[in-house]
Formats: C-alpha cells, structure tokens, sequence
C-alpha cells in the first residue's frame, strides 16, 4: 500500500461539514467523487479534523491509502480540475507508509473572526462573526488564560456518547488587527465538537461585561453545559493549520 497525503482548504459556506452524508453535499463527498473519477474506483479518506456546516479550513490535511503508486503529478492536477470552486487542492504528495492525517496529528490551530461594530461589513459576512457592541479584550484575553492546559471542557462541548471530553489547550490568544477586526487564535492537541465555538461564545460574553472573566475556571470546573453560553457562529470559525512531527510530513507553503 502507498500513503498519500492531500493539503487543501475549503469556504464551508455552502457544505454541510466535511463528513459524507447522504443526499447533502460535504467536503469528503466532493473530494472522494474527484478521487473515484480520477481513480475509476471509490476510496476512503482520513481526515485531520471533522468540521462543522458552515466552518471553513484554511489547511486541512487527508491520507488515502493506494494499493499501487499512483502518478501525484497527473493526481495533483486532475484534483484540480474536477473540486468545485469553494475546495482549493494545495498539495498532492507521498507521506511515510501508515500515515493517518488524524492519529498522526500532534496540534491543530484554529481562529475565529469576530467583526465588531454597530454596522456589519458585507465583505467579511460570510467569514467573520458581526458582534454589534464594544467588547473589552483584555478581560477576554484574561479569561481564555483560563483554559489553557488540560481541562475536562464539558461544559464547552457537545457531548458524545462514549467519548471523553478531556483536551489539552497549548495557546489560546486574542488580537485586534484594527478597530473592527478581532481574532481568536487556540492551538489544541485535538477538539471535541464546538468546543472552539463555545469557548468563543463564553469570552464575547466576558467582553460585553455580562459575565467576569474570573468565573471562567468556575465554569470549566462544572462540567455543565449550562454552565456555559451556547456556540458562536459557524461561519466566523477557520481550521487554521495541522502540524505534524517534522518526520511525518513537512508543511506546505500556504498562501
């Protein structure tokens, strides 16, 4: 067997997530329909981390397994070719054997985009969060300390059955490019699902001074989803970037 690796992005606007479901159009469903045609056989893809509808990747990464070798230059540009407008194929190319683009995987960054301001900005509404008030960044910044670490985040996350909700937070950080642009960058070791979403509804909450930044580690600490202030927006999140062990893979150059 021969491992490939894809590096690609996506606008999920108009997807319903990255998994396969029937009869709605996904991420894994346009690229594994370029596979098979290319192919002239199905195959099955891993994926470094499954996104909601509406979230977009910046660089995403999938491994597929080949009985044979096949031709990455003609696989680079038939892929191409035949994936809609919203998926872009960075990179085609050859991992070690056994590479999964999920296990492997030892961070995973995403940011979230808020747009802050009384009137929305048309050109980044399908991309960023419109937040109509004034948020205060640092209490925001001093609450995200909060979850940095490892925690059990149940109280950020949508539970599923049998899976621990336990996650190590490497980096969790605001910044405002300008007065209206806001971004919330958190690498993580993985995610449970909206995790991100959560944690971004709980510290726009602490910027608009409804709740305090303190009684963040109280929150954490409930294990509550109640305790917690529901998900932001899909749209305003990005899958940032994957990293893997220097051995595995080397980056690509993104733009």
């Amino acid at each position: 067997m021969t491992t490939v690796r894809l590096d690609l992005a996506y606008d999920g606007t108009d997807f319903h997530g990255w998994a396969r479901q029937p009869d709605l159009r996904t991420v894994q469903g346009e690229l594994e329909a370029a596979l098979t045609t290319v192919l002239g056989r199905s195959v099955d893809t891993v994926v470094a981390g499954r996104t909601d509808a509406g979230v977009h990747a910046r660089h995403q990464v999938v491994s597929v397994e080949f009985p044979e070798a096949p031709d990455l230059d003609r696989l680079q540009r038939s892929l191409r070719r035949l994936v809609p407008a919203d998926v872009a194929i960075w990179r085609v190319a050859p991992a070690p054997d056994g590479f999964n683009a999920r296990f492997d995987a030892v961070s995973r960054a995403y940011r979230y985009r808020l747009d802050v301001g009384p009137v929305a900005d048309p050109a980044r509404r399908r991309r960023a969060w419109h937040v109509p008030h004034a948020l205060d960044l640092a209490a925001m910044s001093e609450a995200a300390t909060a979850f940095r670490g490892e925690h059990d985040f149940a109280s950020f996350c949508r539970r599923a059955e049998g899976r621990t909700t336990v996650r190590e937070v490497l980096a969790a950080d605001w910044t405002a490019d300008d007065d209206r642009r806001v971004r919330f960058d958190v690498i993580g070791s993985a995610f449970c699902h909206q995790q991100v979403r959560s944690m971004v509804a709980w510290l726009v909450e602490v910027g608009r001074g409804r709740v305090a930044a303190a009684d963040t580690a109280a929150v954490l600490a409930a294990r509550d989803r109640a305790a917690a202030r529901g998900a932001a927006p899909a749209h305003g999140l990005t899958l940032w970037e994957v990293r893997y062990r220097p051995e595995l893979a080397e980056p690509p150059d993104l733009p």
